[in-house]
């Protein structure tokens, strides 16, 4: 099985920073904020003096990424830049094995600034770059047509390009009976195009994440249990993550409950929701049943947020794809 993802590749910069710089920024704690040249710019000028983490990130690329790593056939289409950031992020995703459809284009490759607070919550500033070029006719159909999956998150309704990118996967996956996993990513893109993504769950959508603060933007509703209710009866299978409640997954109708699995104090929550992806999607892909996809998102989530940075290392990663298999798939 292979899985076909359009995301948004990005070198993350990571920073700890206090919670008096975040109100002194005017960023909202725990989500992600787009930016444009000039603020990235101001940004970097204000963290100068903070230990920087750089590491090749995005949402999608993370679950992608991941997914390989625990051997799954994963392809990446996006945009980056003729720079030195893109030659790094080439170089990583040749290390691990995902298929690179990365189109280059005349713009910086981009990079989401990652404040992290005692808390360990993450709060992102991304400035997307090359990313915005990404566009209908870079969606090279004939390798979507190799793919069981089909995966994106909401961040590609940020640009218009992207957005057309995406829409002409959809209508192609609809047509050939390709299967389509939506991560909802962020609950201020739902604020932005909550009609839309509605819309795209009901139309196209088999699979699609969310968490209780996205679900609750969704469907107007604080109970993540009626809102993953709810987003079942427009999809084949709802997942919304209920932080450290857990999450519900709920398949044509019913619902289970999966218990959180790892640390309640984690070093860095950057890049859960994407192992979360991940990790369902590598039970789906093994073909598990929802409740068992669920609980090895679970835990490849709890991994990740027990270290710093949203990848696994080769060696973490070997032991995480062996313990999966003895104890979720033998």
């Amino acid at each position: 099985m292979r899985i076909y993802g359009i995301g948004n590749p990005l070198i993350d910069i990571q920073a700890m920073i206090r919670e008096e710089d975040l109100s002194m920024l005017g960023l909202h704690k725990g989500t992600m904020h787009l930016i444009d040249r000039e603020r990235h710019a101001f940004l970097v000028d204000y963290l100068k003096g903070h230990d920087l983490h750089y590491s090749p990130g995005g949402s999608c690329p993370n679950t992608m990424v991941t997914l390989r790593a625990m051997g799954i056939e994963t392809t990446l289409a996006g945009g980056v830049g003729h720079d030195s950031l893109a030659d790094t992020y080439r170089k990583e995703l040749a290390k691990v094995g995902v298929h690179d459809e990365l189109i280059s284009y005349d713009e910086s490759t981009g990079t989401s600034l990652i404040l992290l607070t005692e808390d360990r919550e993450r709060t992102m500033n991304t400035y997307l770059g090359a990313n915005r070029c990404f566009n209908a006719d870079d969606v090279n159909l004939d390798s979507l047509a190799k793919a069981s999956i089909f995966y994106f998150t909401g961040y590609m309704w940020d640009t218009e390009a992207q957005k057309g990118a995406v829409k002409k996967a959809l209508a192609y996956c609809k047509e050939h009976s390709i299967r389509v996993a939506f991560d909802i990513a962020d609950p201020f893109a739902v604020g932005r195009y909550r009609q839309t993504f509605l819309s795209l769950i009901e139309e196209y959508c088999d699979i699609v994440f969310a968490n209780s603060e996205e679900a609750r933007f969704l469907f107007d509703n604080y109970d993540a249990y009626e809102c993953c209710r709810s987003m079942g009866k427009l999809c084949h299978v709802a997942v919304v993550k209920n932080g450290r409640k857990g999450s519900y997954v709920c398949e044509n109708g019913r619902i289970v409950q999966v218990p959180l699995q790892g640390s309640t104090n984690p070093v860095d929550t950057t890049g859960a929701g994407d192992t979360y992806a991940a990790g369902f999607l590598y039970g789906v892909a093994k073909g598990c049943d929802m409740a068992t996809s669920g609980q090895i998102a679970s835990y490849l989530a709890g991994q990740v947020i027990s270290q710093l940075g949203t990848q696994f290392s080769a060696a973490k990663a070997k032991e995480l794809r062996e313990h999966v298999e003895k104890t979720y798939l033998g």
